[in-house]
């Protein structure tokens, strides 16, 4: 067993460059099954969610080359099955991008339920919607899903809820679809718009990514031949952006969109933190103890539900009470628990949690309970008084790039050892 041992408190500064984002490269590298063809992605984050996604595209015959640890050549010209690995598609909720792409290519699928953080029910009940609209026919049942189609028509879909996942899966089994298929709702988030400029890059035509309604003329072909590189990750910039504020730290955030991360920056000067913005990367530091606020995490350009945890940590520093409502996962609150074993005063129930804020925090044993979790927890390690040690890395590791030695780059007395 693996754990981080931090030592804190410590202001975080110096300068840490963002990757390429893990939400768009884990849609990214299914959409290349839609090509008849050879592409190259780069940027990609060197993470076990891009790796296990490479294996399961190997598994159906795809030839990956590695060029380096952050760019791949991909070769789809020989797809061999429609069946994919079910140990491998469980194990993360990405998995599911494999289902649109392979409808669109091969007209039929099998993949293992998916997997990833338990953040409470995450239903694909509007992937299945999508799908059928398109002609398809989808089995859900033991396990795993099913999908066929003789062939798939375009068609007006209305998504009944705000859905990053079945926004993207639509677009890829409409990609090679028979005329015009409209997405109305539709998730705007910069990984919705990534995937699609990628699908257009090889030759898809589609419209309005970033907006309400998408809409895709169906192509006969994806030529490939083309390279692409990952945008930056927004979630991870935030991190850090909030890893700043919690530690007092003052950082320089390189390679990141600032224009993604408006709503974050937006509460970080609320609470008494600086931001300055140069374009292609962000300056934030914080002089004093943060102050109050309220949250509510929102689909984008909202405040994003993967920057809540890390938020927390903030507010568990903060002066005063503040409240955060969550409105898309019911159980993203389990990190409060962890929270509070280091001192944080956090009384959380159903979607609402309250944080009074505490001047402190004292190091203690903790477990990573997801994802977005971890990265709370080493904030909160890097910003605690003495001894951290968290457990459970397997999670972390799915999303963020080495990170104790990022986090050591700039300042963090942090550690990886084996138990």
């Amino acid at each position: 067993m693996e754990k981080l041992v931090i030592k804190g408190p410590t202001p975080l500064k110096g300068e840490v460059k963002i990757n390429g984002a893990k939400n768009a490269a884990v849609a990214i590298l299914p959409a290349t099954l839609l090509i008849d063809g050879v592409c190259t992605i780069d940027n990609l984050p060197h993470i076990s969610d891009v790796m296990i996604s490479c294996e399961i595209l190997e598994k159906l015959g795809a030839k990956i080359t590695w060029n380096n640890k952050n760019s791949v050549t991909i070769d789809t010209r020989n797809i061999h099955t429609t069946k994919a690995p079910l140990d491998l598609t469980s194990k993360f909720r990405a998995s599911y991008y494999i289902l649109g792409s392979m409808l669109g290519r091969k007209k039929e699928i099998e993949v293992g339920m998916p997997g990833g953080c338990q953040l409470g029910a995450r239903p694909i009940d509007q992937h299945v919607k999508g799908f059928e609209m398109l002609g398809a026919e989808v089995t859900v049942g033991n396990g795993t899903i099913f999908a066929t189609a003789d062939k798939l028509v375009g068609n007006s879909i209305y998504m009944d809820i705000v859905s990053v996942g079945a926004t993207i899966n639509i677009m890829l089994a409409a990609t090679l679809a028979e005329g015009t298929t409209t997405i109305d709702n539709a998730a705007k988030e910069p990984h919705v718009v990534d995937v699609a400029n990628f699908l257009n890059t090889m030759g898809a035509d589609i419209r309005g990514a970033g907006t309400d309604v998408i809409k895709i003329n169906g192509v006969k072909k994806l030529k490939g031949n083309a390279t692409y590189s990952v945008v930056p990750d927004q979630i991870e910039a935030g991190t850090f952006m909030l890893a700043a504020v919690a530690t007092r730290g003052d950082l320089l955030i390189k390679n990141c969109i600032t224009k993604h991360l408006d709503s974050i920056t937006a509460k970080i000067i609320e609470v008494g933190g600086i931001v300055e913005d140069y374009g292609d990367s962000l300056r934030v530091y914080c002089k004093k103890r943060p102050t109050k606020a309220n949250i509510k995490t929102l689909p984008h350009p909202g405040f994003p539900t993967d920057l809540q945890p890390q938020m927390g940590v903030v507010l568990s520093l903060a002066d005063g009470t503040s409240i955060i409502n969550e409105s898309i996962w019911e159980s993203r609150f389990q990190y409060t628990q962890e929270l509070n074993k280091m001192g944080a005063k956090i009384t959380a129930q159903g979607k609402t949690a309250i944080f009074e804020g505490v001047e402190k925090l004292s190091g203690a044993p903790v477990y990573s309970t997801d994802l977005r979790a971890g990265a709370a927890l080493i904030i909160a390690g890097t910003s605690a008084h003495g001894i951290t040690e968290i457990y459970n890395l397997e999670h972390i590791d799915r999303g963020y790039e080495n990170i104790e030695e990022r986090f050591k780059s700039i300042g963090a007395q942090i550690e990886r050892v084996k138990e």
